[in-house]
């Protein structure tokens, strides 16, 4: 029974749009190009706002060269980690 409750109530869920890469580069664009706001952009082609700030970071580090990449907080972490780990202990 709670089977069959499963499969209707996944029937009821609204599809999720697919957009083309290309699609996604170009919203990413009028943003990092011509100046919109994200709010503005995401207006304009329907699209969440939520969804474009996701396109455009992805762009932004797409376009951004070994040197302009800023470390994660991730790979601080792991500095952290390895300069704590390797150090000489005192006797």
């Amino acid at each position: 029974m709670s089977l069959d409750v499963q499969k209707m109530s996944d029937t009821n869920k609204p599809k999720q749009p697919k957009f083309t890469l290309e699609f996604k580069q170009d919203a990413a664009r009028l943003v990092i190009d011509k100046g919109y706001s994200h709010q503005q952009a995401a207006d304009s082609l329907e699209v969440s706002l939520n969804a474009l700030g996701r396109w455009v970071s992805a762009e932004r580090n797409a376009t951004a060269g070994p040197s302009d990449k800023k470390p994660t907080l991730s790979d601080r972490r792991w500095t952290r980690w390895r300069t704590n780990w390797t150090r000489p202990i005192a006797p």
